[in-house]
């Protein structure tokens, strides 16, 4: 996992809450991402705080002032 994605898994409280607060995922699912998932991007940083930028900043740009 990227630094992004498990500082948002931990915020989340784990893999299982992050899973449950999505919905529709299994906790390993969560478990095996390298990478946010694209189409996951939106609801994790919603769940967790962390920025869109921070998690895919290959789709999103890299974070400006603002962002962080």
């Amino acid at each position: 996992m990227c630094d992004a994605i498990e500082t948002a898994v931990e915020m989340a409280g784990g893999p299982a809450a992050l899973a449950r607060s999505i919905g529709g995922l299994t906790p390993q699912a969560v478990s095996q991402w390298r990478k946010c998932p694209p189409e996951r991007v939106l609801d994790v940083e919603r769940i967790t705080g962390v920025s869109r930028h921070l998690l895919r900043p290959d789709i999103f740009g890299p974070a400006s002032e603002s962002a962080v």
